[in-house]
């Protein structure tokens, strides 16, 4: 399999930011293989096992620049660790990275891992960009609709989101894709923060339903964080465009 060099690779080409940002790439001109672990049926998309690496070598091959999106609950610190270890073997010139707000501040097992992903790419020896964003309108809104199914609304005492819309997200790590390395740049949050609350009444509002609502604590370290806003960034952050009353109006009825 062989490419340009000015060819890139997504990983989880297929996810939720990976649909949005694959057409973005491919409409500034560039050459877009994606990487799933399920595969597709045309010649630009392949199937790889991040956990194993088994098949990266062939996948990364003539490729410049990876936008590596592909991520979950757990195992990020292994994928990312295999894809640096068959990416400074091929030769890639750019690894492009998105990350989440707060992995160097909230304990939670998930964020170690995407913090140690952050640190594998940023000890790689290949020129780099890592770009944190916030929580999605799509995963907020999973959050209150499960909550919403309950009787009773839990409202976590002092956890606030500033929940981003994921095709702002897609626009910008396009850019960054195109562009040079840069490091660590500026997090991107949406253009409001919120109280759990919130959120959860105005999509209430939104599907006819009432609830009341209780206020919970979350316990330990991470309670201590979300009530420190440590998962936010509240100064500094670049933010995007659409607000989550704007994201709640899309959805259906």
């Amino acid at each position: 399999m062989t490419s340009s060099t000015s060819a890139v690779l997504v990983t989880g080409g297929t996810g939720t930011l990976g649909r949005q940002v694959v057409p973005l790439l491919r409409e500034s001109g560039r050459e877009v293989r994606v990487l799933s672990r399920t595969g597709g049926d045309g010649p630009d998309q392949v199937r790889v096992d991040l956990l194993t690496g088994t098949g990266l070598d062939a996948a990364l091959d003539g490729i410049g620049t990876v936008l590596h999106l592909a991520g979950g609950p757990k195992g990020d610190d292994t994928a990312t660790g295999n894809l640096v270890r068959a990416a400074q073997k091929t030769g890639v010139r750019h690894l492009v990275y998105i990350s989440v707000i707060g992995a160097d501040r909230v304990p939670l097992a998930w964020l170690r891992s995407k913090l140690a992903a952050e640190q594998a790419i940023a000890g790689s020896g290949i020129p780099w960009t890592t770009l944190r964003a916030a929580q999605f309108h799509e995963l907020a809104l999973k959050m209150v609709e499960s909550m919403a199914r309950l009787p009773v609304f839990p409202v976590p005492g002092g956890l606030r989101l500033q929940p981003v819309d994921s095709r702002d997200v897609a626009a910008r790590l396009a850019d960054l894709a195109l562009g040079a390395p840069a490091g660590l740049v500026p997090d991107l949050a949406g253009p409001r923060v919120y109280g759990l609350g919130e959120l959860g009444r105005s999509y209430l509002h939104t599907q006819g339903k009432r609830r009341p609502m209780l206020p919970v604590r979350i316990p330990g370290k991470a309670g201590r964080a979300y009530r420190a806003g440590d998962n936010l960034t509240l100064t500094g952050a670049d933010t995007g465009r659409r607000t989550w009353e704007e994201y709640l109006d899309e959805q259906p009825a």
